[in-house]
């Protein structure tokens, strides 16, 4: 371990001496010692069109010619403008108001605020959110109160503001969640209805919650989440931090799931992996409800980097790269298919599934399942030694790779996970 640094996620005292990346270039790492992994998840999922992309690379350096930073309260530039324009025409119509922030956590802290506010500014105290089980939205205090309680926030357990939880109907091949689903949204409607003043907004992982086991729903469960949402006059608010651009097999979960959200909460691939940027997006309503002669009604929210031009001319070249590789990821999904199916009758695997560009399994262990199970650093370690960087979330195994991935390279990483599978 570096003498001066302090890893995320990490106890330092017993995990092992992390691995020098020297450079990267497209779906490869490479590391001081010379090896060469293929980076199977994107490196914490934010490299759509795989690393040191020539074109993007290209726009910050133009950018940093030009226009490197300014304070964003009371000035604008053009990447911003255009970041903003190029969101609002591709998701759903009703979206139309960009607020800039720089990480995925702060994008969904600014969601929260923003839901809060917005019946404030109207006159209402609705103080508590419907969040679902296994939920990961971010590590800071909002973030934290809103995912499930877990390793992560247990420690801050005293300090989180009170949230109500309903299950997540989580599928996967095989599996029949309609009953699951009803349950749900049964639960969700008799608190909707017995206390509508309560309830600031609902918040969801749309498709694929993450970091909490790439656990899925389906497309018609969400719909009848956002007609409940609306017959109950609340707030749904979708946390695509993780699932959009791209990785859902189409543009933004929202988009597939064929559902309009009030707020959308953007990060990780916005920049293609270069820079760090987020935009939070809600309707014209909400912002309405701040738009006022009263300053106490604004919005007292901002960071020193807010759409920081570099970062916003990384995420027009990142988009640019998506509009032309577009098939890349809407057909990712049929090759994941083809090679889970070769595995669903290995012995060592079960539950598998796949939405869009993200395909995960579990593993077959006699662990208790979760974050700490150990299965997870045993595959993680012999991935190194195949050459592959994975990064199971306990004893689930998944892939979220970049875009530019070939055919017979994504092949070539199944072969071999059969491998670390049949060694374990």
């Amino acid at each position: 371990m570096h003498p001066h640094l302090w890893y995320p996620y990490t106890q330092a005292k017993t995990a092992p001496a992390p691995l020098k990346v020297k450079s990267a270039q497209g779906i490869w790492l490479e590391l001081e010692d010379g090896r060469r992994l293929i980076d199977c998840i994107s490196s914490w999922w934010v490299n759509l069109h795989g690393h040191a992309h020539p074109k993007i690379a290209a726009a910050i350096a133009e950018q940093a010619s030009r226009l490197e930073q300014v304070i964003f309260a009371g000035f604008t530039h053009d990447p911003a403008e255009q970041v903003a324009e190029q969101l609002v025409k591709k998701l759903p119509a009703n979206l139309n108001r960009v607020f800039y922030s720089d990480n995925g956590s702060t994008a969904v802290e600014v969601a929260l605020k923003m839901a809060y506010q917005y019946w404030i500014n109207q006159g209402q105290k609705r103080g508590t959110f419907i969040a679902f089980e296994g939920a990961y939205h971010g590590d800071t205090f909002g973030t934290m109160a809103v995912g499930a309680r877990s390793l992560f926030t247990q420690v801050f357990a005293d300090l989180l503001f009170e949230v109500e939880f309903v299950p997540f109907p989580a599928t996967y091949w095989g599996d029949e969640p309609a009953d699951r689903e009803t349950q749900v949204l049964t639960e969700v409607r008799q608190r909707l209805e017995s206390q509508p003043e309560r309830y600031a907004g609902i918040i969801i992982e749309p498709l694929v919650q993450g970091a909490g086991g790439m656990r899925m729903c389906r497309t018609g469960f969400l719909q009848q989440l956002a007609a409940l949402t609306r017959q109950h006059q609340s707030l749904l608010i979708f946390d695509e931090v993780m699932t959009g651009f791209g990785r859902t097999g189409d543009w933004f979960a929202c988009l597939k799931a064929q559902v309009q959200p009030d707020i959308v909460c953007l990060s990780k691939g916005i920049t293609g992996g270069f820079l760090p940027l987020s935009v939070t997006v809600c309707t014209e309503a909400i912002y309405e409800a701040f738009y006022s002669d009263d300053p106490t009604k604004t919005l007292y929210h901002g960071h020193s980097y807010t759409a920081n031009p570099l970062g916003c001319a990384a995420a027009l070249a990142s988009w640019q790269l998506m509009v032309e590789n577009e098939s890349a990821f809407m057909t990712m999904e049929t090759q994941h298919q083809r090679h889970l199916q070769e595995l669903q009758d290995h012995s060592k695997v079960q539950r598998l599934r796949v939405t869009g560009t993200i395909a995960a399994m579990d593993v077959v262990t006699v662990d208790q399942p979760g974050y700490l199970n150990q299965i997870g650093p045993q595959i993680r370690q012999k991935a190194i030694q195949q050459g592959l960087l994975l990064r199971p979330l306990g004893q689930v195994l998944y892939l979220m790779p970049p875009y530019c991935i070939t055919e017979a390279e994504l092949a070539e990483v199944y072969t071999k996970i059969r491998r670390i599978l049949d060694a374990l």
